[in-house]
């Protein structure tokens, strides 16, 4: 592995990001927040991307935020100068995943608690390794969970679910957390990426213009009225229903072989 703390890697239209602190549980410094923030939005941007895939290097996924450095360190005041703004935007690098209309899988390949368990929540899907913890940790610092825990994991484990994690900051297994839904795969640690870039490869073969819209239609839906989302679907239809890619799937179908998109 590199000596860069993020590395970051293209091949068959899926973009893999590594955290790479290993010897510090992959904890974020200021440094790794702006390059994880970098590497979605360069993901976001760039049309050779049809998914993404965050993971991490070593025995943890993401340990939170580097408490000697951010929490009690020099960095802490350029933290709360930005939290004191008159209007303060999310924390940008979840904003950027939030906001990247690429999938993004998580591949849990240890520990993620603290920013690092939200960091997985940021994620579309999820996917453990045996070895995978998960734990909202904030309360156990005196502090809120990011948009993770307080608007990401009631949509997906449920209110009371989320209540008791955020409240306790209980650690729990990656079986705990497949049981409750947090994750949608529990694997040996040889073949999380494996499992990550199979599901990966099966997203990158669709039609990509279509699933950008999808993946906005469901970012949308979680707070719209049935009108809201009837509308978005009639206009993104109007739209998909010209693509070249729309007509390749049909073709396909009608053909009987397997479709080319090429995101036009």
């Amino acid at each position: 592995m590199s000596d860069d703390i993020l590395l970051y890697d293209l091949t068959d239209h899926v973009a893999t990001i590594t955290l790479n602190r290993p010897e510090a549980m992959n904890a974020l410094t200021r440094e790794l927040y702006k390059k994880l923030e970098d590497a979605v939005r360069t993901s976001h941007a760039d049309p050779e991307v049809r998914c993404v895939i965050i993971t991490g290097n070593g025995r943890a996924f993401c340990s939170g935020d580097d408490v000697k450095q951010i929490m009690l360190g020099e960095q802490r005041d350029a933290s709360l100068q930005r939290l004191r703004d008159v209007r303060p935007r999310p924390t940008p690098a979840a904003e950027a995943i939030l906001l990247c209309d690429k999938p993004v899988i998580a591949a849990v390949n240890g520990a993620a608690v603290g920013w690092g368990m939200d960091l997985s929540l940021f994620a579309d899907i999820r996917v453990a390794s045996s070895f995978a913890k998960f734990g909202e940790l904030f309360i156990k610092r005196g502090l809120v969970t990011d948009l993770g825990g307080l608007w990401r994991l009631p949509a997906v484990v449920g209110p009371s679910k989320a209540a008791e994690l955020c409240f306790t900051g209980d650690v729990i297994s990656a079986e705990e957390a497949l049981r409750i839904g947090l994750v949608s795969y529990v694997v040996e640690p040889d073949q999380l990426l494996p499992k990550a870039r199979e599901i990966a490869a099966k997203i990158a073969n669709n039609p990509p213009i279509a699933m950008r819209y999808m993946k906005e239609g469901l970012r949308q839906g979680r707070g719209a009225s049935m009108e809201q989302m009837g509308a978005y679907v009639g206009s993104s239809l109007a739209y998909l229903f010209t693509t070249e890619d729309h007509r390749e799937g049909a073709l396909s179908f009608v053909e009987r072989r397997e479709p080319v998109f090429k995101g036009r």
